[in-house]
This record gives C-alpha cells, structure tokens and sequence, in this order.
C-alpha cells in the first residue's frame, strides 16, 4: 500500500479540459455590466444565505464594491429578509455612511465593518458577515480551524482569530481593527461572534462564507466523536493553492448561482 501510495507520476489538472470555456459564464466588459453583474450576484448571494439558513433576524450582511465608484459598496437593506431580497432593493452607500442609492434602512454594524474593510484593502471586492450557527458556536471556542478535510484547507494559515468581542460593532475604530487583523487573507472568525470572510470578487466572498461555515459544523462534529487526524502542514498548504485561491472561490459559487435563479428568477427584479 505504502510503495502505491508513494509512486510519482504525471500530476492532473482540476480542470482537465480548462482551455474549453463551453459552459463558461461569459464575464461583463463595460462597468454598467459590471455593476449589474455583481448586483445580481449580491442579491443572489443573501438568497442562498436565507436558503442555508444564515439568517438570525435582521442580523448579517453582504457588500459589493462599486466598480467605478470605489468608495461605495452595494449592501442589503436592514430588516429585509435574504430570502426576499431583490436586486432593486440593494443600496449604493459611500465610506462616510451616506446612501447614495436605494431605499431602506443601514445596518450601523455593516457599516461599521465593511466600509473599513473595503477602505483598507482595495483589492477586496466583497465581504461577508452572517450570525451563522456553526460559524457562531465555533466562535465562541477562539481558535481557528484546523486542517481536517480538503474543504477545510481552503482557509489552512488564510484566516485569522479576531478575539476581542466587545459588542455590536458600531465604533469606526472596532472596524479598523477587525481590517488590520484580518490583513490580506480570506476570513476571519470573530469571537463570541461569528464568521467574516472577503474576496476578490462577489462569487469569492459568498463561497467562502458558505464553505468555511460547513467546515465549523464538520470540526465542530469530528470533535464532538473523538480525535481527528490533523493533514500534514505541507499537504494542506498544497490543497490550499488548489482549492482556496481566488478563481475556485469563484467557480464553486457558479453553480449555485445557477440553481438560485433558475429556482427564484424574481430576485433579479
């Protein structure tokens, strides 16, 4: 077994066939269909966390940067439901708070923690933030997760301990310090909290939120049965590469898409 195991050969491609783009979501070239693309995607987005059951009342909130007006982001209304949200109801708010676009009500903790996000990394298009229940139950143990499966590798030294819980996050300066902690990676695990994750594009930041909450319910289970096997430091880094950059967050979240508006097209109104 062991003399199979370590046999070396020709490695293969996730993608077998990645030159054949047949099937590809053909990407928006002018910043009006760029804006309409992530605007889709963001509402499309808090659907599937309303569907996963990532919603505690009128908590939790997901941002798109603007693409031409940078210092702005798109975010839902406070007090909507995910499950209701529609493209139309999406507001356009700049880095001092006002909403620009939109009407309805500003979530002061999303303000509060994305605009200092979106301010301090320009590299990060959206950022994610629900009251999840595996993500908030792993929390509250303060530590990070461990590599325990393939999925969980995704966030293998990309994710950070923020552990200084003092509340609902309203002061500028808390949500300084969540972006200064969470520098360039891909995810934070608030304390007492829950689960923030970010990335370079709208589809990244929701796959993110969606998988790395599975692997909090699948340590927190592993645990809660006995001892897992931790996977070896430079396998999981190797599986980070494959699995957590930004094109697989990206490709991950496709299908899903594809199931929500198939199922909800209304959410595009």
């Amino acid at each position: 077994m062991s003399e199979v195991h370590n046999m070396k050969g020709p490695a293969n491609s996730i993608v077998m066939n990645i030159g054949d783009t047949n099937g590809m979501t053909p990407q928006p070239e002018n910043m009006d269909e760029i804006r309409q693309d992530r605007k889709n995607k963001l509402a499309a987005s808090l659907r599937l966390f309303g569907k996963f059951g990532f919603d505690e009342g009128v908590a939790g909130h997901i941002t798109v940067r603007d693409p031409e007006r940078t210092d702005h982001f798109w975010v839902n209304p406070m007090g909507r439901s995910f499950k209701q949200v529609k493209v139309s109801e999406l507001l356009l708010v700049n880095h001092t708070g006002e909403v620009v676009e939109g009407k309805g009500l500003l979530n002061g903790a999303a303000f509060t923690i994305h605009s200092r996000i979106h301010m301090a990394n320009p590299k990060v298009t959206a950022a994610a933030h629900s009251h999840s229940l595996y993500g908030k139950a792993f929390a509250s143990l303060g530590k990070l997760l461990d590599p325990l499966t393939q999925d969980s590798c995704a966030f293998y030294e990309d994710h950070v301990l923020f552990d200084d819980f003092s509340g609902v996050i309203l002061d500028n300066s808390e949500g300084e310090l969540i972006a200064a902690a969470l520098g360039d990676r891909k995810a934070a695990i608030l304390q007492n909290h829950g689960l923030l994750t970010v990335g370079e594009t709208i589809e990244a930041a929701a796959w993110w939120f969606i998988t790395m909450e599975r692997s909090c319910q699948a340590q927190l289970m592993a645990e809660a049965a006995g001892t897992p096997k931790l996977i070896r430091h430079e396998v999981a880094l190797l599986t980070r590469e494959m699995i957590g950059n930004p094109f697989a967050g990206q490709f991950n979240f496709q299908p899903l898409y594809d199931v929500m508006i198939a199922e909800q097209p209304e959410l595009l109104e």
